[in-house]
């Protein structure tokens, strides 16, 4: 099954009990309300679904894994009202994955930026290769890493997610990622992350289903409040996108972004 978003997708194929959802954009890999939308949904249905045991999420190219928000969209924001109802994709989909009583295998094969290192951190198993470099870049955008922020500390604790979130320009590379418990595995090609999730969602695929799901919950414990916790934080998020400072700062990195 294949969502097509204007020049991007969200694909979903399931073979011998191992569901793979993969999302694309052009544009690094980065998410606009529609494919936030489409990912949450198919993550749902992953999750109840019976012919699904196992789900590998990934990207599609071999450039950036995610570069988060779609910067475009965000720019285009008039109200208060629109900008809560785009960052509650964000929202949505981390919520979908912390319910979902399947485990979900990351497979990420480039840079993740923002709402991407949110989506490494939220799969309950990240294998990685050596480029996927990481960054935090919310705040110098104009807004915070609010809603990526209790999935991103919850994975590597309050003091790496803060060295990320403050200096919002630097890249963190993949070792570091590793050191810090975001990535469980770091490869130096491809063709050995791509070895290590096929051996990984197989293996889970056999898994007894109701243990699985008994696990997870064990893994996601004292998260139950985040229904609650990540739609306010899209609220706040939705308000800062409005104002002069943010909106400033996303016209020159889109400007930056069309010279180069």
């Amino acid at each position: 099954m294949i969502h097509q978003v204007s020049d991007g997708y969200v694909k979903v194929e399931t073979h011998q009990g191992v569901t793979t959802i993969e999302f694309f954009h052009p544009q690094g890999n980065s998410l606009p309300s529609k494919i936030l939308e489409d990912l949450a949904q198919e993550i749902h249905s992953a999750g109840i679904s019976q012919e699904t045991r196992s789900i590998v999420l990934r990207s599609g190219g071999d450039g950036a894994f995610c570069s988060g928000a779609s910067l475009h969209e965000v720019a285009a924001i008039k109200t208060s009202k629109q900008g809560a109802e785009f960052f509650t994709g964000f929202a949505n989909v981390l919520n979908a994955m912390r319910k979902c009583p399947k485990l979900i295998v990351g497979r990420v094969q480039g840079r993740c930026v923002g709402g991407g290192v949110g989506l490494a951190a939220a799969v309950d198993y990240c294998i990685a290769c050596e480029k996927a470099e990481v960054k935090l870049s919310e705040l110098s955008m104009g807004f915070g890493p609010l809603i990526v922020g209790p999935a991103v500390e919850r994975k590597i604790g309050l003091s790496a997610f803060s060295q990320l979130a403050i200096d919002a320009t630097m890249w963190r590379n993949s070792e570091w990622a590793k050191r810090k418990g975001l990535f469980a595995e770091v490869h130096p090609s491809v063709e050995g992350m791509d070895e290590s999730v096929f051996r990984l969602s197989n293996a889970l695929a056999h898994v007894h289903p109701e243990a699985m799901a008994e696990t997870k919950k064990v893994f996601w414990k004292d998260t139950e409040h985040w229904d609650t916790l990540l739609a306010e934080r899209a609220t706040i998020n939705g308000k800062l996108a409005l104002s002069e400072h943010t909106k400033n700062a996303l016209q020159k990195f889109l400007a930056r972004q069309q010279q180069s």
